[in-house]
């Protein structure tokens, strides 16, 4: 039960063009089936009143002969008013024992032919049963073939028996069957539905490359802006309602960039008015006699200079200032990998994979997860897999893991691995805050998680392709 949805999902076009074709070509077909059929039925109904009205003026003429003919010609008569679809028969008793609710016309009719608005007439329209429907006996072999190619080999038989009283007390009972025109499509009838279809397609074909071509700029733009990449200024096209889009979108990539660019300003104003004053305060304390409070205040100094540095790494995680470049991510990992040192570090092989990153950035944040890997799990296995359109970066440890309700909590600024305060064991509680800030830049994803096995993984996804 679970299939079919699925598979009519995958045939279903997914594109804003592929979807405005079929519904346009579907409710192309569903129009054109409707007028089909209505003009079909009209054209059924029109072919049935034609056939009874035949019959009826037959049968009337046929009438006026029989009350103006001597008694002995009656049988002549009706032998040559006989046909295979048509029988003529004189009786005491009318065959038609009511008349039809659609018989008015033909009942109008003979009684206008025969000028006698008071004649007894009865007239039966109804479809015959089952046992009726073969082909009635009798029709010339040459008749058949045009018979059977205008009915377009669709048996639907209408009986229609007439009952006119005659001058004598007679009455002349007239039998038919006539079968409705089936549906007859011809090259000329489909070259119109033909046409449109194809008018149509090229409709939505230019609809959709209108509105299209547009947002799918506009989506390579959010992406490229997303991962830190530098984007123009999209030009307007399209839609009125696609150009004011991209329109606030512009607007929003230059707000963004404004804010970046000011902040790494005064940043970098930040960064310099900071260490001055530490840097004067380490030189006076070089100067005090080494006693315990010196030597106390030069480590409170220290301290606040590493806070003070990995505060603005931290800052600068998000700032554009370095250039995106075409890289060998498996080429970088090997270089990371190799200034681990010693065996506690180790790359599995894999081919080359090209990405377009900040180096620098992406450098930094690699190497802080595979430090805290050796440092606090005693080794890091470094893995490379590819996917359509990512690739995701394995950094495992063979430490004893995180608690579940801290795997994510370490990514918050100042939250420590280590519980200890020494700065030489646990450092300031930056190092995964940076990384998840530059890794977030690029549009990649990282996530920590505990093995099954024992041990922490970090688990980092970047997009792949080059925008």
């Amino acid at each position: 039960m679970t299939l079919r949805p699925n598979l009519l999902r995958g045939l279903f076009p997914q594109s804003l063009g592929g979807q405005l074709l079929v519904m346009l070509l579907l409710a192309l077909a569903i129009t054109h089936g409707l007028g089909l059929h209505l003009l079909t039925d009209e054209r059924n109904r029109a072919v049935r009143a034609a056939l009874g009205l035949e019959a009826a003026g037959r049968a009337a003429n046929v009438v006026l002969l029989l009350d103006s003919a001597p008694a002995d010609l009656r049988s002549s008569i009706l032998r040559a008013a006989n046909s295979p679809l048509v029988r003529f028969e004189i009786g005491p008793e009318p065959e038609a024992l009511h008349d039809s609710a659609d018989s008015d016309v033909v009942l109008r009719q003979i009684r206008q032919i025969l000028g006698d608005p008071e004649r007894e007439v009865r007239a039966d329209v109804h479809v015959p049963s089952p046992v009726s429907l073969p082909m009635p006996d009798g029709i010339p072999a040459n008749m058949r073939p045009m018979h059977d190619a205008m009915m377009a080999g669709r048996i639907e038989p209408v009986e229609l028996t007439l009952s006119i009283s005659l001058a004598g007390g007679d009455w002349l009972n007239v039998s038919t069957m006539f079968h409705r025109p089936g549906l007859q499509l011809s090259p000329q009838a489909l070259l119109p539905l033909v046409l449109m279809a194809v008018a149509v397609a090229l409709v939505a074909w230019w609809t959709a490359r209108r509105v299209v071509g547009p947002m799918r700029a506009l989506a390579l733009g959010a992406d490229r802006l997303g991962r830190g990449l530098d984007v123009e200024a999209l030009p307007l096209s399209g839609p009125t309602e696609v150009r004011e889009t991209t329109q606030a979108f512009n607007r929003m990539k230059d707000r963004l960039t404004r804010f970046v660019n000011e902040r790494t300003h005064m940043l970098a104003a930040l960064s310099h008015d900071l260490r001055s004053p530490l840097t004067a305060m380490r030189l006076r304390i070089e100067m005090l006699d080494e006693t315990e409070d010196s030597l106390r205040l030069k480590a409170l100094v220290g301290e606040m200079q590493a806070m003070v540095e990995a505060t603005l790494e931290f800052a600068r995680g998000v700032a554009k200032a370095e250039p995106p470049s075409d890289v060998y991510l498996a080429v970088l990992l090997a270089d990371l990998v190799g200034d681990a040192g010693g065996e506690r570090a180790t790359l599995v092989p894999s081919p080359p994979l090209p990405v377009t990153i900040r180096p620098t950035a992406l450098n930094r944040a690699l190497r802080n997860l595979i430090d805290n890997a050796v440092r606090y799990g005693g080794s890091a296995q470094v893995a490379l897999a590819q996917e359509p359109g990512t690739v995701t970066i394995t950094i495992a440890d063979k430490g004893p893991g995180l608690p579940e309700d801290q795997l994510e909590a370490v990514f918050e600024p100042f939250v420590r691995l280590e519980g200890s305060r020494n700065r030489d064991t646990g450092g300031v509680g930056l190092g995964l805050a940076i990384a998840r800030t530059i890794i977030h830049a690029h549009g990649g994803t990282i996530i920590l998680r505990n093995h099954l096995q024992g041990g922490l993984e970090a688990l980092v996804t970047l997009p792949t392709e080059t925008a």
